[in-house]
């Protein structure tokens, strides 16, 4: 299976359970892994292929959107939305807190979902 990658799409949004997530925001990075398939492609317009422009704008509309206490429920949100997009055979995303609230946590914590047809 043929693949686009997004590495690291930056939003500031307010997710999480404690209130200060709520009300004062951090940082998430969203990456995503599409399964298309590219096998006999020969054209070279956007209009024949998956355009990730179109993922990008889902995982905004998603992050932007009406709050959420969980990394799960926003990876799982976007998955299934990024599923609807023509040509979209398999969806994995990965939603990444860099700089959780927990204590002695220095590498970030991070939920990868996937979907497929």
């Amino acid at each position: 299976m043929d693949r686009i990658i997004v590495e690291r799409i930056v939003c500031y949004a307010y997710h999480g359970v404690l209130l200060e997530e709520q009300s004062l925001g951090q940082e998430f990075q969203v990456s995503l892994e599409l399964g298309i398939d590219l096998s006999g492609h020969t054209s070279d317009q956007i209009d024949d292929v998956v355009d990730y422009r179109a993922a990008i704008s889902i995982v905004e509309e998603i992050m932007y959107g009406s709050s959420c206490r969980l990394i799960e429920t926003l990876a799982c949100r976007i998955a299934d939305k990024l599923m609807t997009l023509d040509g979209v055979i398999e969806a994995a995303v990965e939603v990444r807190k860099p700089n959780p609230p927990i204590p002695g946590v220095q590498g970030g914590v991070s939920v990868m979902v996937s979907r497929g047809r």
